[in-house]
């Protein structure tokens, strides 16, 4: 009895873990798709509307493709789902920003992604806001509809 008892505790707890971290794969699914900025500020300041409507994010797996305009810049995410905010590192592999690491927070709440990005790469916002002489960038993503 107690064996099956130890056993059945186990694969609650094996279970309990797995689900937590979501397996890699599967933490990522969250945040797939095409997203669309519907607003965006700079360092305290409202991003331009027409620079805006030009970006495109999409995230598939582990890697992500962003355009504005006609750049494109592409690279891959780690996502920490532990952390209060979640975490995401964004490495860049192609583009403007190949080489550079930049440091992220992010909430999804139905068709809603937000994401606050130091675009100094050197430390992670503990905020979804920005503030003057700072190189945040929050933008707030809909979900692309098909």
């Amino acid at each position: 009895m107690i064996r099956k008892l130890f056993l059945a505790v186990a694969l609650v707890a094996l279970f309990a873990s797995y689900s937590h971290s979501g397996g890699d794969k599967d933490k990522y699914q969250s945040i797939e798709g095409t997203w669309l900025p519907t607003a965006a500020e700079f360092a305290g300041e409202k991003f331009p509307d027409e620079l805006r409507k030009t970006m495109k994010l999409v995230v598939n797996g582990e890697t992500y493709t962003v355009t504005v305009g006609k750049s494109i810049d592409k690279g891959t995410l780690k996502l920490d789902l532990a952390t209060k905010p979640k975490a995401m590192d964004i490495i860049g592999t192609e583009g403007p920003n190949k080489g550079k690491t930049f440091l992220a927070i992010y909430e999804r709440s139905g068709e809603r992604l937000r994401i606050c990005y130091d675009l100094d790469g050197k430390n992670r916002p503990t905020e979804f806001k920005t503030k003057a002489g700072t190189k945040t960038f929050l933008v707030t993503y809909e979900r692309e509809k098909p």
